[in-house]
């Protein structure tokens, strides 16, 4: 894999490792509910929090199984706005994304924007043949955004998840890097 050039800057921001005073922002919209709605696990305690942040600063980027994960923040207001991830998935070529913003950050298109960014990382920066990304079938916005950045359903897993006392359906959207190229 190539060398990680960080930050990536785009029109609207800078995703840029995490660092420790991302903590108390962090911690602020991933302690609440709504964040942790879709997301594996309980919304975090403090203590969590500061793991999080720190596994995410101190992320390498070498084999299967790592993760990229970059702090998202404004280029003209610094400060925490959410993150968005790449995992490195087993098998040849193969990586998933992911994103979570604070509520004041929602519906600005910042997630798109990251996204974006990171799916150019992905597949011109390191050479990833396909990106996918697994949600909850009742979380529609990132199911709209999947769609808004060219990714197609390729599946949708009944009662797959069990989490948070119920069942989930899982819906898989991806996008090959073919089908990035063509956009």
């Amino acid at each position: 894999m190539t060398e990680l050039n960080l930050p990536i800057r785009t029109e609207r921001l800078v995703l840029r490792r995490f660092e420790a005073s991302d903590l108390e922002a962090f911690h602020a919209y991933h302690s609440l509910p709504e964040t942790a709605r879709f997301l594996p696990g309980e919304a975090k305690s403090y203590t969590k929090s500061m793991e999080t942040v720190g596994r995410y600063a101190n992320f390498e980027f070498e084999k299967e199984g790592d993760w990229v994960a970059l702090a998202i923040e404004a280029a003209d207001s610094p400060g925490l706005l959410g993150e968005v991830v790449l995992k490195w998935l087993e098998g040849r070529g193969q990586a998933e994304i992911g994103w979570s913003l604070a509520p004041a950050a929602r519906g600005k298109g910042y997630a798109a924007e990251a996204a974006v960014a990171m799916l150019r990382l992905g597949f011109e920066d390191l050479g990833f043949h396909r990106i996918d990304a697994k949600l909850d079938a009742l979380n529609t916005a990132s199911a709209a955004l999947c769609e808004r950045l060219g990714m197609r359903l390729e599946s949708r897993q009944v009662d797959k998840w069990h989490y948070k006392g119920e069942w989930a359906t899982e819906v898989v959207y991806a996008l090959l890097a073919d089908e990035w190229k063509a956009r």
